[in-house]
């Protein structure tokens, strides 16, 4: 995957096929796989499916809805490891996200599980979450 752009590594994760269908119809796949240090959180199919029918439909129907709730996901810059315990970053979407924890166990805005992380690409930096990610209001 280092070797690869963001987008182009995401795609070939099956648990991660969602996540890679919505970037593909939101058009952001380029952005992702051009876009210089930046992080990605990557929620799984699972935590889609956390997601009732009306709200994934909500948001998968909603161009502008689903544009804003995908670049929430990935920070403007790339964030290492070390920085994961008490950060705060600013989003692509415009909002910021929280990261907390210690070890190898870390949130994201107190509640989102990190189950994977610091999976590098050509141009991102990779976390694997288990929720969906929602920006403010």
């Amino acid at each position: 995957m280092a070797t690869q752009p963001a987008a182009t590594a995401l795609a070939e994760n099956t648990h991660l096929s969602t996540f890679v269908a919505l970037v593909k119809k939101a058009g952001l796949a380029d952005k992702l796989n051009t876009t210089k240090d930046i992080s990605i959180f990557a929620p799984t199919n699972d935590a889609f499916a956390k997601l009732s029918k009306t709200q994934l439909d909500g948001i998968r129907n909603n161009e502008a809805q689903l544009r804003k709730v995908l670049n929430y996901h990935v920070t403007e810059k790339k964030i290492a490891p070390d920085q994961l315990p008490n950060g705060v970053f600013k989003t692509l979407e415009g909002g910021t996200l929280t990261t907390s924890g210690s070890d190898q166990s870390f949130k994201v805005n107190g509640t989102t599980n990190i189950v994977c992380g610091d999976v590098r690409t050509k141009n991102a930096t990779v976390y694997v979450i288990d929720t969906v990610l929602m920006p403010p209001s």
